[in-house]
C-alpha cells in the first residue's frame, strides 16, 4: 500500500449510485482535488447523480446507463480501450454492476475496500484493498480511500455548483425571503417512509414556529401522493412541490431551509452539503453509518432499540446490516422529532 502523497497524472473514480453516496464521495473527490491540483480525474457515474453533479469543475465526467444493459458494458470498454491506462482506479462501490464496470476500465492499481466490506465478487476486480479501518460511516470510509493514494485527514468540504436558474425558481415558488421548513417524507423503500399522520403533525408544528412548510418528492407517483396525504392531513397552507423540482432545484431548496426533515435519503445528504441543519428519521439503516454526517445528533434513531430485539444472531453486529419491517418506523414518536427541530430553531435564533 503506498504510503506517501505522490502525484498522480491519472486518477479514475468509480461510484455509481446512490445519490446520498455521492454526495459522500464528492467531498472526498474534492479533497484529492485541493491536494493534487493536477490529477485528471475521470468519475465513471449514474445518469440520475450525473444530474446533481456532473458539473463539478476540473472532473471529466463518464454516464453509465444501466438500463442499456450490456450494451453499456461494452461501450464502456470502447472508450477506454485506446486510452493509457489510469495511473489509479478507487473502486468506491461493491455492487455487482459497479465491480463489472471497473473491469472494463484499464488501470495499473485498481484500489477496493477493506476486505470485510468487501462483498459482491469485488475482490475479484482490484489489484489491492484498502486496510482495516475503523471508520464506520460512509463518509469516513470514503475518505479512507484518500490513503490509498497518499492522502491521510482529508477535510469535509462541499463545493457543488448552484445554477442561479435553480435560485430563481425557487424564489418564484416561496418569495425571496422566505423562512421554510423542508419535509422530504419519501425513501427509495417505501417501508422507511414515516406515517403520514406524523409528517402532518410537524408540518402543524412547524406553521406554528412561524416557519412556511414546503413539501418535497420526486415525480413517482407513490411520492406525489404522499405529500398530498400530508397536505391535506396536515390542514395548513403548505408549499407542495412534490415531482417539480430537478435535483438542482432540490438542491436550492435544501441550502434556503432552515431545516430539513426526513427519512433516509439522498436528500437528507444534499442538505448536509449546504450546511443546512438536518433532522434524520431512521429505523432501517444505522445512523451511525448513513446518517446525516454533521447532525448525527439530531437523529430520531428506532434503529438502535429495534437492534437489540432483532436478533443475537453475528450478522446484526456486520456493516451495513439493515432492519427489515414495515412497523419499525412507528417507533419514532412526534414529540421526538419535534424536540430535535425545537433544538435546530434555537441555534438559529
Amino acid at each position: 500500500m503506498q504510503q506517501n502523497e505522490q502525484p498522480l497524472n491519472s486518477l479514475c473514480i468509480v461510484r455509481l449510485s446512490a445519490i446520498g453516496d455521492v454526495c459522500h464521495a464528492v467531498a472526498t473527490v474534492q479533497a484529492i482535488q485541493r491536494r493534487m491540483p493536477e490529477t485528471r480525474i475521470t468519475w465513471v457515474i449514474g445518469k440520475v447523480e450525473h444530474a446533481l453533479v456532473g458539473d463539478l469543475p476540473r472532473i471529466q465526467f463518464v454516464v453509465f446507463e444501466k438500463q442499456r444493459g450490456v450494451k453499456e458494458y461494452l461501450a464502456l470498454r470502447r472508450r477506454f480501450s485506446n486510452q493509457a491506462p489510469f495511473d489509479v482506479l478507487l473502486q468506491m462501490q461493491t455492487s455487482l454492476r459497479a465491480n463489472l464496470v471497473a473491469g472494463m476500465i484499464p488501470a495499473r492499481r485498481k484500489i477496493g475496500f477493506p476486505p470485510s466490506k468487501a462483498k459482491e465478487l469485488h475482490s475479484l476486480f482490484v489489484t489491492e484493498h484498502l486496510p482495516e479501518t475503523d471508520a464506520f460511516h460512509v463518509l469516513e470510509l470514503f475518505q479512507h480511500f484518500a490513503s490509498g493514494i497518499g492522502i491521510r485527514d482529508c477535510d469535509t468540504q462541499w463545493e457543488i455548483p448552484l445554477p442561479a436558474t435553480a435560485v430563481e425558481r425557487v424564489e418564484g415558488w416561496l418569495g425571496k425571503d422566505t423562512d421554510y421548513a423542508l419535509i422530504c417524507p419519501s425513501a427509495s423503500n417505501t417501508e422507511r417512509n414515516w406515517l403520514t399522520d406524523r409528517y402532518a403533525a410537524l408540518a402543524r408544528h412547524c406553521h406554528a414556529r412561524g416557519l412556511a412548510v414546503v413539501l418535497t418528492g420526486s415525480s413517482a407517483e407513490r411520492e406525489i401522493a404522499l405529500a398530498r396525504d400530508i397536505e391535506h392531513q396536515a390542514a395548513i397552507p403548505v408549499h407542495n412541490l412534490a415531482g417539480q423540482t430537478n435535483l438542482k432545484e432540490l438542491l436550492a431548496l435544501c441550502r434556503g431551509a432552515k431545516a430539513v426533515i426526513g427519512p433516509d435519503s439522498g436528500t437528507l445528504h444534499m442538505a448536509t452539503t449546504q450546511g443546512t441543519p438536518v433532522v434524520g428519521l431512521y429505523a432501517h439503516s444505522n445512523p451511525r453509518r448513513t446518517g446525516p454526517y454533521r447532525d448525527l445528533h439530531r437523529v430520531a434513531d428506532a434503529y438502535t432499540p429495534a437492534l437489540q430485539h432483532a436478533s443475537n444472531d453475528k450478522q446484526s453486529s456486520r456493516w451495513g446490516y439493515r432492519l427489515k419491517g414495515s412497523a419499525l418506523m412507528a417507533g419514532i414518536g412526534v414529540e421526538e422529532v419535534i424536540e430535535l427541530i425545537d433544538g435546530v430553531l434555537g441555534d438559529a435564533q
